[in-house]
């Protein structure tokens, strides 16, 4: 851990700085810790229920912006950052309503973002889940990979219209209680 406390400072101090210096935060840094920390702080912002649902929706673009500059940073860890994009995504859809303007709020936006990371068939996937513990530790870790991105749908389901991805993602829930 760095002795510099300049660059320590924006960590622990971060729960006090209004949107304003955590975007702009965003926008100057590459550093994963941090990026870490002002998606948590807005996340804890966009749940605050004494907040109205636009600040609660504009602190939850906060957090996903400081996700997918993570995301972005090709740091190893890839998949949890798409997992806690999916399911604030979803969280949104569920408690602050769809909006079908913003593709980020958007549930077949979303199924169809969700689909784009999966290169497995459901089918696939079950057949190789059969027999899992015989893998090769790679293809655990696949499969765990497709679990872990599946796990929003079944909140996410009731809110899709129905069609060719919504039938999709009802086969990769019934899948993925078959996964490891």
């Amino acid at each position: 851990m760095s002795t510099d406390s300049h660059r320590r400072e924006p960590q622990r101090d971060l729960s006090t700085w209004p949107f304003e210096h955590l975007q702009a935060l965003i926008a100057d840094t590459h550093d994963w810790p941090q990026l870490e920390s002002v998606r948590v702080v807005a996340q804890q912002r966009a749940y605050d229920t004494d907040r109205s649902r636009d600040a609660r929706r504009h602190w939850a673009e906060l957090s996903l912006l400081a996700n997918r500059r993570m995301l972005d940073s090709g740091v190893e860890g890839s998949v949890r950052e798409l997992q806690q994009e999916f399911a604030l995504r979803t969280w949104v859809i569920e408690r602050l309503g769809p909006d079908d303007d913003n593709s980020a709020w958007n549930p077949d936006a979303l199924g169809a973002d969700t689909l784009a990371m999966l290169d497995l068939s459901p089918s696939d996937a079950a057949a190789s889940a059969g027999n899992w513990s015989e893998l090769p530790i790679e293809q655990i870790r696949e499969l765990r990979r497709y679990k872990n991105l599946t796990a929003h749908l079944e909140r996410l389901i009731g809110h899709l219209r129905p069609g060719p991805t919504r039938d999709l993602l009802l086969l990769w829930i019934e899948t993925r209680e078959l996964l490891p």
